[in-house]
């Protein structure tokens, strides 16, 4: 099992009440179930600012396509789609 230290935080009473619940309806204790809450987020979190900092290189080294560009092809595979939807029914 991996270390784990204590840490306090500060949530609404609505929050708390919600935690609660789920803790009682999952027989987990509050605490397991924040700690659970806030390793999920912060590793979303982590995946979001990396994927930034990604796409700003790419920006960065030109590695990018106009945005009329983009829409342009994405209208086309719906239209594409749409035709081939509509002819297949």
């Amino acid at each position: 099992m991996a270390a784990t230290e204590t840490m306090t935080i500060r949530v609404s009473a609505e929050t708390k009440r919600k935690l609660e619940r789920i803790a009682a309806g999952t027989r987990r204790s509050k605490s397991f179930l924040a700690g659970e809450a806030v390793s999920a987020y912060v590793d979303r979190e982590l995946q979001i600012i990396e994927g930034i900092k990604r796409g700003l290189v790419d920006v960065e080294a030109g590695r990018v396509v106009p945005h009329d560009e983009v829409m342009t092809d994405a209208r086309r595979i719906i239209a594409d789609a749409r035709r081939g939807k509509a002819g297949g029914e």
